[in-house]
């Protein structure tokens, strides 16, 4: 039974929650077929201060998810090619998220 991890994991500061997902298993199902893989590489992003963090010029169209409640997971797409997967942390209202780089598939 795959149990995903509650809300109260990702409502911590980004700076804890992005070292406690690696090693986590990441799982999709997709047309009744299970994808996964294991959290090998992440990054954390923290507010409007944080200079590579998608949300440094404030809340957009684009960006407003990441004021959202933590343990949302969202996609975007960056620089014509790259789909990134990001969970939001920390308190809603507060622009904080975790970047998956990688996944060891299983």
């Amino acid at each position: 039974m795959i149990r995903a991890l509650p809300a109260s994991f990702y409502a911590r500061d980004v700076l804890e929650v992005a070292p406690a997902l690696l090693g986590a298993r990441l799982v999709r199902n997709l047309d009744g077929m299970e994808i996964a893989g294991i959290i090998t590489e992440v990054e954390a992003y923290r507010g409007e201060e944080d200079q590579a963090c998608h949300a440094r010029a404030g809340r957009t169209k684009r960006t407003a998810v990441m004021y959202g409640k933590p343990g949302l997971a969202y996609v975007y797409f960056t620089y014509g090619m790259h789909w990134m997967l990001n969970c939001v942390c920390m308190d809603e209202g507060f622009p904080a998220a975790v970047l998956i780089r990688a996944v060891r598939p299983e």
